[in-house]
This record gives C-alpha cells, sequence and structure tokens, in this order.
C-alpha cells in the first residue's frame, strides 16, 4: 500500500504537470504562420495609407462578431474588435453556416480585407462570445491577402471554438 504522503506529491505532480502542458498549448509556437515581427513592423509601415481600415477576419463558431479593424499604419494591438452592420453591404463571408466547405460563413477566416465604413458610436453584444463590440456599419471592402499569418504576435494559436486571439 502506498503511503498518504506519497500520493499527495504524485497528485500535486500530475496537476502541475496538466497545468504546465496547458500553459505551453496556449504560449508555445503559434499556428498561424506567417513573417517575422520585424518583417511585419516592415510592412505595416509601408502599406498604402487611406480613408479606410485594415480588418482581419476573425472567426470563431457560434459568435457574431466579425474580426479586428485597424487604421492603416496601426499595428494590430491598436485594432478593436467589431460586430458588423449590414445595412448598407453584407459582410464578405455572409453565406449559410451549414454550407459546403469553402462556401458557408467564416470560410475566410483569417483572411485580411480593406474595409470601407464607419464606427456607429453604440456598443453592441455578443452573446456567445459575452462581449460588448462596437458596431461598424460596412460600405464595402476589397480582399487584400488570403495568408497574412499571425494577427497579433508570431505565438498566436487560433481555435475555431474559442476566442484566443486578443491584442495582449
Amino acid at each position: 500500500m502506498l503511503a498518504p504522503s506519497f500520493i499527495a506529491k504524485l497528485g500535486s505532480f500530475v496537476l502541475l504537470a496538466l497545468i504546465l502542458s496547458q500553459c505551453a498549448s496556449i504560449s508555445g509556437s503559434g499556428n498561424m504562420g506567417g513573417p517575422t515581427a520585424e518583417e511585419r513592423a516592415a510592412q505595416i509601415a509601408s502599406e498604402p495609407k487611406g480613408d479606410f481600415f485594415y480588418g482581419r477576419r476573425y472567426y470563431v463558431r457560434k459568435t457574431r462578431f466579425w474580426g479586428y479593424l485597424r487604421k492603416p499604419g496601426q499595428s494590430a494591438r491598436e485594432s478593436k474588435l467589431v460586430i458588423f452592420r449590414e445595412t448598407n453591404k453584407l459582410c464578405p463571408d455572409r453565406l449559410p453556416e451549414n454550407g459546403p466547405l469553402g462556401q458557408s460563413y467564416g470560410f475566410d477566416q483569417n483572411y485580411e480585407y480593406r474595409i470601407w465604413g464607419r464606427y456607429t458610436g453604440r456598443d453592441v453584444y455578443d452573446i456567445n462570445s459575452n462581449q460588448f463590440l462596437p458596431e461598424f456599419l460596412l460600405y464595402d471592402y476589397q480582399l487584400v491577402n488570403t495568408q497574412p499569418g499571425w494577427l497579433f504576435r508570431p505565438s498566436d494559436r487560433y481555435e475555431p471554438t474559442r476566442v484566443t486571439l486578443t491584442p495582449r
């Protein structure tokens, strides 16, 4: 029979191992690919400026936010997660949620767009992510890149079932 102190130590060790393995999966290497941080900074510094926003689609199942918007020349860390108001224009992936692969809502996860429109000044509640987010009235969009890589840092990890990408 094993001593109670040994069982307690073994249990503590197993718990610590589980916690550390979870930390490694969250803060370890990313799964989104892309340039180095220096290359990304150079891309942003040289990107075209104008009266529009750069938008990165961020799809998480069952949520209603669209993704992150930033002004030209701004770092993604300054971007805002928004909900589109589509009274003037439908968002790029306004398709059925259960459509075939590549033809359903969220097919454009992590695509980068130029986005024209304006913030309405309202915050809208997204019940499935439990967040109040700025509402953005969409006027138009243009696809820029289908594979831009990571959003906030090279260690970004995307998971389609929960919010993992935030500008910390």
